[in-house]
């Protein structure tokens, strides 16, 4: 009997709840630390469990054996740990854990988003962390949509493909165990192709591209004030500018990489690709025209009908929408993603000026301040996961610490670990 625990409530949760808890051999708990959300989730649950309705045709129905609120009640001797919600959650998560799971664990997050490593070893410490599997997904399985809260969820489109990276215990080599497990608890698609390491996996982080850019697309030449008489269309809705920006972007990132390995031939970033290559590989012939970034957008079946994150304010006794700016693909894909690309762009001595117009409308609809005068020094970095964070600054460091070059030396890696203990706190959120 396998012990899993999901950590979070929303669409995620639901479709991992019903799939894992439908297996006769797993016992699921589900950890929420937002006030009341556990016990919400928990009443609304029916006997049957949560139903999934599943693009692929396999729904299932599945009813997880708890769902908690306080990290001190998890299961003794847990498998299996996953992160399925917002990464500007992660650290609390790992706080309010390290207490009560044992190193040997094997825990990770959908998606990782930027970072993640980085995160979980400062929070878990090293020494837990080279006792541990952590692992992470490039990006979710699924686009996926609760339907009725803790009865039913959708998945409207299953990826074929999804990069995972998996560091594994010290003394262990890579092997496919976790994977095995991982699609275990996905289901039969989409694939779980392993990526180079998290240095891979942080660069392909196709969210921190994706939100903040299509975003930045659709607004850039519109008064945000005005109230739309409905959502729009957020990937059907993208226009040409849009497409080549998301390229531009692309490139920029795939410049990263060019430098990265021609410093340290000794790296593996075989993973990590242009965006118009994950999309082919991610959705295939789910998409009906392939002919460029932008098409393959707005003909892409998984994507159909999913709208911007928007808020209802009431004009003149009608419902209208403005623009939600709270909503994750700017509180996360912006500090937990775009961001951590930038700062190893920074540390790398990459130009990036497509990257840097969308991290700058984006911190301005924040309010946020990140990036000033072409350098990530704003005030609000320490909410961050960039690199700069975590206290690096040079790009030796930052590759041999967080051991993304084949011969990074312990030493080094234990020194620098050591030094964040006196010299990095974790702000309040």
């Amino acid at each position: 009997m396998m012990k899993v625990l999901l950590c979070g409530g929303g669409n995620a949760i639901h479709v991992l709840s019903s799939y894992i808890s439908s297996r006769d051999d797993t016992h699921v708990t589900v950890l929420s630390l937002f006030p009341g959300e556990a016990d919400k989730l928990r009443d609304a649950i029916p006997e049957e469990g949560i139903r999934c309705i599943n693009d692929l045709g396999d729904d299932v129905y599945g009813k997880p054996d708890a769902v908690i609120g306080k990290a001190e009640d998890v299961p003794k001797d847990l498998d299996i740990v996953v992160f399925a919600l917002p990464s500007f959650t992660h650290e609390m998560y790992l706080k309010a854990l390290k207490p009560y799971v044992k190193a040997g664990v094997t825990i990770g997050a959908m998606p990782g988003e930027g970072g993640f490593d980085l995160c979980a070893i400062h929070n878990l410490g090293s020494e837990f962390c080279r006792h541990s599997n952590i692992f992470a997904l490039e990006t979710l399985p699924w686009a996926c949509r609760i339907l009725e809260y803790g009865k039913k969820v959708e998945v409207l489109g299953t990826k074929k493909e999804v990069e995972v990276i998996v560091s594994p215990k010290h003394g262990t080599t890579k092997d496919e165990v976790v994977t095995e497990v991982l699609h275990k608890l996905v289901g039969r698609l989409p694939e779980l192709d392993p990526a180079d390491n998290f240095l891979a996996v942080t660069l392909m982080n196709i969210n921190s591209v994706w939100h903040p850019t299509i975003s930045y697309g659709f607004y850039r030449n519109r008064d945000v004030t005005v109230p739309f008489d409905e959502p729009p269309l957020f990937y059907y809705g993208a226009d040409e500018y849009t497409g080549e920006k998301l390229s531009k972007i692309s490139d920029e990132v795939l410049e990263i990489k060019r430098v990265l390995l021609e410093k340290y031939p000794s790296l593996h970033l075989h993973s990590l690709h242009h965006v118009s290559e994950w999309m082919l590989r991610s959705y295939g012939d789910d998409i009906g025209d392939k002919t460029s970034i932008y098409t393959m957008l707005r003909t892409n079946k998984g994507y159909r009908g999913l709208t911007h994150p928007m808020r209802e304010v009431q004009v003149e006794g009608q419902t209208k929408y403005l623009p939600n700016f709270r909503y994750r693909y700017f509180t996360e894909d912006l500090p937990m993603g775009l961001i951590v690309t930038r700062g190893i762009a920074e540390l790398a001595g990459v130009k990036t000026p497509h990257m840097d117009d969308v991290i700058l409308w984006c911190q301005e609809m924040l309010g946020k301040e990140y990036l000033v005068d072409g350098e990530l020094k704003g005030k609000d970095l320490e909410y961050t996961r960039a690199p700069q964070r975590y206290g690096f600054d040079t790009l030796d460091s930052f590759m041999e610490v967080n051991h993304y070059l084949d011969d990074a030396p312990t030493k080094a890696v234990e020194n620098h670990v050591s030094s964040l203990a006196t010299k990095v706190e974790t702000p309040a959120q």
